[in-house]
């Protein structure tokens, strides 16, 4: 393609809606166009990487015996109420496009797939011999985030590979399972990123076990912890770890003692010279369950630690049928306004123990009379702790379960591992922290879909029972962007090979000049010819302006047809590494051939 007919304008000053690199320079080297917020136009530069992207995506998926379709983007509210994750989509995390059709039909804009596609398999799989069936797409989703950012990293319009796999039982699931761990570790590779595979909460899709697929940038926001051995990997929300020991306490006797102005952690500990390790802290929450029905969670947990909102949210999902309920819409520390709901009397906030009496819950509609306590792990066997008093300005040191408090009967790990934690798998082992984009997840389903909207096979025993399914996601377009975090410099993108929009860009200095003109017209047409994706710059500007967008764009190979041409040689730069060669002109096409071909294959 030539320069001068492409749809090409670039920017010398960053944007100033955009916050991280690989956004800037999208944006600045006029790869994607802003229309609103969340919503990005695909340039053609852009659209040539994105297919690069879906076309490795592609034949990794098929050489697994995955089988492409095309699934519709509108669905009806039917479905996902069949699932129950109508009210977690719409109202809970609230990031379903959903919209009433002129026959007053509830529809929605797919943020997902699992209920389409189980709503086929429901229709059309009806023996064991048809199984394992494998089935993915390639198309944009939609996601009304809260606060779309970063660019095509959280946008609200993106486009995203879903895959979805169907079994006779775990065993099968778990092969496609391990099968699509390579595929989309090969997938990555060949990208030319950087990953690092973890393990993951499932989040609203749910499942047995999932895996995320990072790729490390500064700017990615996940904090993934990880062991030097490479044994263990989890994103922050999933993550296990051995705490820190907690230091024997220096109280042996019950006593409630006056600590002013000591509502934190921090400040407790400064004022009793004491560990927070010794100490016992309660933390309350505020769930609401899609019943409709508030209850308020208190939890206790070491003092040293912190509360995984995530670890809680999956541990009241489980216990949400005791209540009537089947899921969590809303966790929170509830604010003074919402205290004001249900609050029978002030709450001694930061003075709290865990034995706070339940006449503290006014008798409100909607509101469950009792507190549920948890204890976390870390607070289990702590003897002479310290903690509230359920009075403001009072604490009491030297307390112990079920003397002074009875040990809650629901134990959980609801702590946040840290890093410097020790790892379980061995102790010798710390966790270390990383900042990761995710750009992949695989999932194992199991019969949670199946169950709820009754998608059935036939076994060889003749039983009706319920599929089994996994679940596989890559970010195309978040991929991309991802590539451009991780492969940047001062001057612009540095694109790996595999997935740049051109692989080498001829750059004529002087377009007036006939014979550096006739070398670039031949050269652009043999490296074309020779499967070498090749940009001539024929554009009537500055030889210091071409070479400027060329960095900027990131094409991997610039080939210049200059000075040296007098002596029959052209100057190669590579982009990665700067490194700048006289290659002889006869040379040029066989010697760019063979690096793009060895970069590819990498």
């Amino acid at each position: 393609m030539r320069l001068s007919q492409m749809l090409f304008v670039t920017l010398r000053e960053d944007p100033a809606e955009a916050e991280i690199p690989s956004h800037k320079l999208l944006l600045r080297a006029g790869y994607i166009r802003r229309i609103a917020s969340g919503i990005y136009a695909y340039l053609p530069f852009m659209w040539r990487v994105l297919q690069k992207v879906s076309q490795i995506v592609r034949e990794e998926m098929n050489a697994t015996g995955a089988q492409e379709c095309l699934l519709p983007q509108m669905q009806p509210a039917e479905l996902w109420q069949e699932s129950g994750r109508w009210e977690t989509y719409t109202k809970a995390e609230g990031i379903m496009f959903a919209l009433t059709d002129r026959q007053q039909r509830e529809v929605a804009l797919g943020p997902t797939h699992e209920e389409v596609i189980t709503a086929i398999a429901r229709d059309m799989i009806r023996s064991y011999r048809q199984l394992p069936l494998h089935l993915y797409q390639m198309q944009t989703k939609f996601r009304d985030e809260i606060r779309p950012r970063f660019g095509l990293m959280r946008g609200r319009e993106f486009i995203m590979k879903d895959g979805y796999s169907f079994h006779v039982d775990e065993a099968s699931l778990k092969e496609t399972y391990a099968d699509m761990d390579v595929a989309y570790r090969n997938m990555f590779r060949r990208c030319g990123l950087r990953f690092l595979p973890v393990e993951a909460d499932s989040g609203a899709i749910g499942g047995s076990g999932s895996q995320e697929f990072m790729v490390l940038a500064d700017a990615g926001e996940d904090e993934v912890l990880f062991t030097e051995d490479g044994n263990y990997s989890a994103n922050v929300e999933k993550a296990v770890s051995l705490p820190p020991d907690a230091e024997p306490s220096s109280y042996t006797k019950y006593e409630k003692l006056d600590t002013p102005n000591t509502p934190t952690i921090d400040s407790l500990v400064k004022f009793l010279d004491c560990s927070p390790t010794q100490i016992l802290k309660n933390v309350l929450y505020q769930a609401v369950l899609d019943n409709g029905l508030t209850v308020l969670v208190l939890i206790s947990i070491r003092g040293d630690q912190d509360v995984n909102d995530v670890k809680l949210t999956n541990e009241l999902t489980k216990l949400a049928s005791d209540f009537g309920a089947t899921t969590v819409l809303a966790l929170a520390v509830p604010d003074a306004e919402a205290q004001a709901k249900w609050a029978a009397k002030p709450l001694p906030l930061g003075y709290i123990n865990a034995g706070i009496e339940d006449a503290y819950i006014a008798k409100v509609d909607k509101v469950h009379p009792k507190f549920l306590r948890i204890v976390d792990q870390t607070a289990v066997d702590l003897q002479n702790f310290v903690t509230g008093s359920n009075e403001s300005g009072y604490h009491v040191v030297g307390a112990n379960w079920d003397v002074q408090y009875p040990k809650p009967k629901l134990v959980m790990d609801v702590r946040t591992a840290k890093v410097g934690d020790r790892s379980l798998h061995d102790p010798n082992q710390t966790l270390q922290s990383a900042r990761g984009i995710e750009v992949g997840h695989i999932f194992q389903l199991g019969s949670k879909y199946s169950q709820k909207l009754g998608a059935t096979y036939t076994n060889e025993q003749g039983e009706e029972v319920p599929l089994v399914m996994g679940c596989y996601g890559v970010g195309v377009s978040r991929l991309a962007q991802s590539a451009v975090e991780q492969n940047h410099d001062a001057n612009g993108i540095v694109w790996p090979v595999a997935i740049a929009p051109y692989h080498a860009i001829v750059v004529v200095p002087n377009i007036k000049d006939e014979n550096q003109m006739a070398a670039a017209e031949k050269l652009y047409t043999e490296l074309n010819a020779a499967g070498v994706e090749t940009l001539l710059d024929d554009r009537d500007e500055r030889a210091g302006v071409k070479f400027k967008d060329s960095e900027l764009v990131g094409i991997p190979f610039r080939v210049v047809t200059g000075r040296s041409l007098k002596d029959g040689k052209i100057e190669v730069v590579k982009r990665a590494t700067k490194d700048s060669q006289d290659i002889a002109l006869g040379d040029v096409v066989s010697t760019l051939k063979q690096w793009v071909d060895e970069a590819i294959e990498q």
